[in-house]
């Protein structure tokens, strides 16, 4: 999953960024809403924080323009501003949901996880494929029942395959979501992460599409 912070406010950004980066988040940051702009338009977001009180350009406005622009992520609407006014301008400009500052870390990640179970068409939050289980809000895979001891980039790459499952991703998308900007990308990481993850859940259960990318094996 890759997620855009949109927030100007390094003291509030940086602990966002920690948590969820440790919770097996992409997760890229945008300063102002230009550089925000700017970023929305590469289409390769599956949710957007989103901050109001921007320098260049307010939110408001660049949720407006994103939204015209037929852009389809949730957006969690992230500021200080709690004026019932304000909530019903950024709900009617397109967000999805909204979070007053200061904030618990840990409802943001419950609102985030919430938003991306709905937009994925999941009330439960809880994927199987086979014998493999993933369960988001909990973070725990299991495979015939028992836990899985994954770290943070092979629970996302099994995030990444277990939602669509009949789909075979190229090492490229798979890159954009496991890793933000900045974050150095070997040439084999991808790879690396498959083999890791394979070790643990099998072989068999991700399949090679030579010349293409991954999926996980098709369930009888």
């Amino acid at each position: 999953m890759r997620l855009l912070l949109v927030e100007d406010d390094e003291m509030i950004a940086a602990p966002v960024l920690r948590s969820l980066k440790g919770a097996g988040y992409a997760i890229d940051w945008a300063r102002d809403g230009r550089e925000a702009e700017l970023s929305l338009a590469n289409g390769v977001y599956d949710l957007v924080l989103l901050d109001l009180g921007l320098p260049k350009r307010d939110g408001i406005s660049v949720l407006d323009s994103y939204r015209r622009k037929r852009g389809d992520a949730p957006v969690l609407i992230i500021t200080a501003r709690d004026a019932v006014d304000d909530r019903i301008a950024g709900l009617d400009a397109g967000a999805d949901d909204y979070l007053v500052k200061p904030f618990d870390i840990d409802e943001l990640a419950a609102r985030i996880r919430a938003l991306l179970r709905r937009r994925g068409g999941h009330v439960n939050p809880v994927y199987s494929h086979g014998a493999l289980t993933l369960d988001p809000a909990a973070h725990e895979a299991r495979k015939a029942g028992e836990l899985l001891p994954l770290v943070p980039r092979e629970f996302s790459l099994l995030h990444a395959l277990i939602e669509e499952p009949t789909r075979v991703f190229t090492k490229s998308e798979l890159e954009e979501k496991l890793y933000g900007w900045g974050q150095e990308v070997g040439s084999n990481t991808i790879e690396v992460h498959v083999h890791a993850l394979r070790r643990k859940i099998g072989a068999d259960e991700i399949v090679t599409i030579r010349g293409v990318g991954y999926r996980l094996k098709r369930v009888e």
